[in-house]
C-alpha cells in the first residue's frame, strides 16, 4: 500500500508528490492572462445565454447543474491555456557530489524478519558489485561514503564495514560529514540507519547547522518500526548504594511485542548465582508491567547484579532481555542519636534489636528529669553530655534521629530547627514514634518539625484531658507489600501473611491523614475509629522522614503468640533504621556520570565537599585515586566547578574492561584529609540492541527539517530522482509542464460525459 498510493499519484498528476513539493507553480501563458480571462468571460455567457434559450423540460435546477458542468469545462480548458508548470531547482550531473552515510552499529545485525539482516541491504546495495540504487545515485552524483557509530571514518563500499560499532552517534556522524564535504558542491547527505540514535548530543543543534547550510538530509529506516516478537527490559531502577545486610527492592520495567498474557521468569543474579526468581505476567500489546523484585545484598563491595527475562519464545531481540546495575554495598557504622522522654520497654528492645548490626549505631539520650540523662552507647564521655546537641556539628555527625515520646517544649526554636536542616541540607533521616508525649499530644503542631513529618497533624480536641489508648491491628498498604522495610519473609506472600498474624499494638496517636508525596506503608484498623495512619514516609529536601505511630512496637517480640526464635521484630527495626539512613550523604559524596561505560568513553568524576556543619567548601585540594582492573593507579586532580558551591569534577578515560576503583581524597584548610569511593564498570556497550525498533518519528523529523525525504527499502527506488530536485550544489533551473497531466484528461472527459448525460436524460440529445 505505501508504494501503490505514489504510484498511483504519479500516473495521474504526471510527476512525483516529491516535485510538488519542492516546485514552484507558475503560469506561462502564450498571451496576457487578462486576454485568456476574457475569452473566458465571453465563452462563460455565451453558455449562461445559449441555456436560458434552450426549450423543453428544463427547470431552474437542472440548467444550473448543466451550466455548471459546462463551466467546470471551460476553467479546465482556461487552466490549460495559461499553461500551468513546476518550477524546480536540479543538479547539473556529475558536477555534485553526495554524502551517503552507512550505520556501522551493531543494531545492522538485527534480522527483522528472521532471515536477512539489515546490513544485508546495504551489502546488496552497495557493496562491491553494487545494487540498483546506487546505479541510479552514481549516474547523477559523485558518491563519498562514510560509516559511523561511535566514531565516523569515510569507507570505500559497504563492503568495508563491520557493523560491530557499539553505539550510534548520528548528529556528529552529520555534522563530520558536512563538514569535510564543505568544499565541494554538495547536494546532500543520505543515511541508512535504523534511528537508534544514543550519542549525549542533541539532534537539534545537528538539525539547525544542515539548515543553515542549505543541505538536505534524506533518511532511509532500516529494519521494523515494530517487532513482532520481543521482550525488553525497559529500564531497572535501582538504589545507587545500600548497607551491607539490607533488603533491596529493585523495580524491573519490562516492555514486550507479542506475548501477551504470558507469564516469564525474571531472575536476579549475583556473579552468576541467583538472588531471586520471580514470575511476571505480560500486559496487553504496547503496554509497561513494573515488577518489584526483592533481595539481600550480602557482601560489602561495588556489586554488579544482572536482571534477566528468561524468554518463553523466539525473539527478534535476545540481548535486550539483560540488563546489568551497579550497586555499592557499603560496611560502614551509621550513627543514629534516639531521644526519649521517659524511660519505656521501646528503648530496650530496639536496643536488643540492632545489637549485632555492624553497619547500625544507636545513641540513647533518655530525659530521667530537668538536665538529667540517662546515656547508652555512647562514644566518649562527653558525648550527648548536657542533652541534646545544641549545633550544627554535633548534630549532623549522626546520619539519623529518633524522637520518641518527648514533649517539643523541650527543645529550644533553634534545636527544633535545626532538627529541620539536619534533614533538608544535611540529608539526615528522622524517624518519629509514637507516645503519650509524641506529634500533636507532645505539641508539635505548627512547630518547623511539622514541616518534615510525613503526616498531617490535627489539633486534638479540647475535652481530652489525656490521651485515649485505641488497639490496633497493623496491615499493610499496597505500597507497604513491595516496600523495603516491611519485608518480614523471601517472598512478598508470605510477608503479607506474616503481618497478617502479628499481634495488635496500641496508639495514643491517631492519625488519619497523609502529606501530598508521602507514602503509606503501614495502617491500622480500631474500633470506633477510621482507618489510621501507621507507618509513612516521604522525602524531605535531600533526607527522610518517617512517622510509626505506634508506642509498644516490642510486642512483636514480648507477645505470648511470638516464639522466642521469632525475629519479626529484629527484621524490622533494623531494615527500617537501614533505609532510614542508607541514602545519608557522608562529608565527601562521589559519583561517576554513568556507572557503565564502555572502554575509550569518557566518565566525569564529581564530588561535592563539605564541612563538619554540612556547608559546602569550595577551597580543598581534590585528587581522585583510579586503580584500574588490572591495579594501574592514576591520580587525576578535580576542580571546584564555580557553577555550584563545594562542587568539584574532573573526567578521565578508561582503556580496559572491568571495575575501576575511584578513591576521592580532599585536604581543605578546617579539617584533615577526608575520603569517598565510588566505582565504576567498564564493558561492552549494549544500548545498540534497546529501543532497537526503526524510530520512524525521529528520520522523519530529520528530513523534513532538512528539507530532504524519508525512505525505507521499499520505497527508496524513488531516491535517485528525488535527489536531484535542491537547491544545494551545483544547480539549474527546470519547467515541468502540467497542462497535459492525466488528471486532467480524465477530468474532461468524465465532465463531458457528465453533461451528455444529463441532456440525454432530459431529452436534449
Amino acid at each position: 500500500m505505501d508504494s501503490f498510493l505514489p504510484r498511483l499519484f504519479e500516473f495521474l498528476f504526471k510527476y512525483r508528490p516529491v516535485v510538488f513539493e519542492r516546485g514552484d507553480f507558475i503560469l506561462a501563458a502564450p498571451a496576457p492572462i487578462w486576454v485568456i480571462l476574457t475569452v473566458g468571460l465571453g465563452a462563460a455567457a455565451a453558455i449562461v445565454v445559449s441555456y436560458a434559450r434552450v426549450r423543453g423540460r428544463l427547470g431552474t435546477t437542472d440548467r444550473a447543474v448543466l451550466v455548471g458542468f459546462r463551466f467546470f469545462i471551460l476553467g479546465i480548458l482556461l487552466f490549460c491555456l495559461s499553461r500551468p508548470m513546476l518550477v524546480l531547482s536540479t543538479v547539473v550531473p556529475q558536477e555534485n557530489f553526495l554524502g551517503v552515510l552507512f550505520d556501522d552499529s551493531r543494531s545492522m545485525q538485527i534480522a527483522d524478519d528472521g532471515e536477512s539482516t539489515r546490513a544485508d541491504f546495504l551489502r546488496q546495495q552497495f557493496g562491491a558489485e553494487g545494487g540498483e540504487l546506487l546505479s541510479g545515485l552514481s549516474d547523477r552524483f559523485k558518491l563519498r561514503y562514510f560509516g559511523f557509530s561511535e566514531t565516523t571514518e569515510r569507507v570505500a563500499n559497504a563492503d568495508g564495514l563491520s557493523f560491530n560499532g557499539t553505539r550510534t552517534r548520528l548528529g556528529p556522524a552529520l555534522e563530520q560529514a558536512l563538514n569535510e564535504l564543505s568544499a565541494v558542491p554538495l547536494a546532500g547527505l543520505v543515511v541508512f540507519t535504523d534511528g537508534a540514535d544514543n550519542s549525549d548530543t542533541q539532534l537539534s543543534e545537528t538539525i539547525l547547522q544542515l539548515r543553515g547550510r542549505g543541505v538536505p538530509v534524506h533518511a532511509v529506516g532500516l529494519g521494523r518500526d515494530r517487532f513482532e516478537r520481543d521482550i525488553e527490559i525497559l529500564r531497572v531502577e535501582a538504589p545507587q548504594y545500600v548497607l551491607e545486610g539490607s533488603s533491596i527492592a529493585v523495580d524491573v520495567m519490562v516492555v514486550h511485542s507479542g506475548f501477551g498474557g504470558q507469564t516469564v521468569q525474571l531472575n536476579v543474579e549475583d556473579e552468576g548465582r541467583i538472588l531471586n526468581s520471580q514470575d511476571v505476567e505480560l500486559p496487553r500489546e504496547g503496554e509497561t508491567v513494573t515488577a518489584r523484585v526483592h533481595f539481600t545484598a550480602a557482601d560489602a563491595g561495588p556489586r554488579v547484579f544482572t536482571f534477566r527475562v528468561v524468554s518463553p519464545g523466539e525473539e527478534q531481540v535476545a540481548e535486550n532481555n539483560v540488563r546489568e546495575t551497579l550497586i555499592e554495598v557499603r560496611e560502614r557504622p551509621n550513627r543514629i542519636l534516639y531521644i526519649e522522654g521517659e524511660p519505656r520497654f521501646e528503648i530496650g528492645h530496639l536496643r536488643r534489636a540492632v545489637a549485632d548490626d555492624d553497619n547500625i549505631e544507636v545513641v540513647n539520650l533518655i530525659i530521667t528529669a530537668d538536665n538529667k540523662y540517662y546515656r547508652l552507647d555512647v562514644q566518649d564521655e562527653d558525648e550527648v553530655l548536657t542533652g541534646f546537641p545544641t549545633t550544627r556539628e554535633e548534630l549532623f555527625q549522626y546520619s539519623g534521629l529518633i524522637l520518641g515520646s518527648v514533649d517539643a517544649s523541650y527543645f529550644t526554636h533553634d534545636q527544633l530547627q535545626m532538627i529541620t536542616e539536619f534533614v533538608g541540607d544535611r540529608g539526615g533521616g528522622l524517624l518519629t514514634l509514637g507516645g503519650r508525649r509524641s506529634f500533636v499530644e507532645g505539641g508539635y503542631l505548627d512547630t518547623p518539625i511539622d514541616n518534615v513529618l510525613p503526616v498531617v497533624l490535627e489539633e486534638a480536641s479540647a475535652n481530652d484531658s489525656a490521651p485515649a489508648t485505641h488497639m490496633v491491628k497493623v496491615g499493610l498498604t499496597p505500597f507497604g507489600q513491595s516496600h523495603p522495610i516491611t519485608q518480614l519473609a523471601a517472598t512478598p506472600e508470605d510477608s503479607e501473611n506474616r503481618w497478617l498474624e502479628l499481634p495488635e499494638l496500641s496508639t495514643v496517636n491517631p492519625i488519619f491523614d497523609t502529606k501530598p508525596g508521602a507514602s503509606t506503608l503501614l495502617t491500622g484498623v480500631s474500633e470506633g475509629l477510621d482507618r489510621l495512619v501507621i507507618l509513612a514516609s516521604q522525602r524531605y529536601g535531600r533526607g527522610r522522614s518517617i512517622a510509626f505511630t505506634v508506642q509498644d512496637s516490642w510486642l512483636w517480640q514480648m507477645h505470648a503468640d511470638i516464639a522466642v526464635d521469632d525475629l519479626t521484630h529484629e527484621t524490622f527495626w533494623r531494615q527500617m533504621l537501614r533505609w532510614l539512613v542508607s541514602a545519608a550523604p557522608d562529608r565527601v559524596a562521589a559519583s561517576v556520570s554513568r556507572d557503565r561505560v564502555g572502554a575509550r568513553e569518557s566518565v566525569s568524576i564529581t564530588t561535592e565537599v563539605v564541612d563538619s556543619a554540612y556547608l559546602a567548601v569550595n577551597g580543598a585540594q581534590v585528587v581522585a585515586n583510579i586503580t584500574s582492573p588490572t591495579g594501574e593507579e592514576v591520580r587525576v586532580p578535580l576542580e571546584w566547578t564555580v557553577e555550584r558551591d563545594g562542587e568539584y569534577a574532573a573526567e578521565f578515560t578508561p582503556e580496559e574492561n572491568g571495575l575501576y576503583d575511584i578513591r576521592v581524597e580532599v585536604e581543605s584548610d578546617a579539617d584533615s584529609t577526608l575520603g569517598a569511593t565510588t566505582h565504576v564498570q567498564v564493558a561492552e556497550p549494549v544500548e545498540e540492541f534497546f529501543d532497537a525498533e526503526m524510530q520512524v518519528s525521529l528520520l522523519e523529523r530529520l528530513a523534513e527539517e532538512t528539507g530532504g525525504g524519508f525512505y525505507t527499502p521499499e520505497t527508496v527506488s524513488s531516491l535517485p530522482e528525488d535527489v536531484r530536485f535542491t537547491e544545494s550544489g551545483t544547480t539549474v533551473y527546470e519547467e515541468l509542464d502540467l497542462w497535459d497531466m492525466p488528471i486532467i484528461f480524465f477530468g474532461l472527459v468524465t465532465l463531458v460525459a457528465a453533461e451528455w448525460s444529463v441532456r440525454r436524460w432530459r431529452g436534449l440529445v
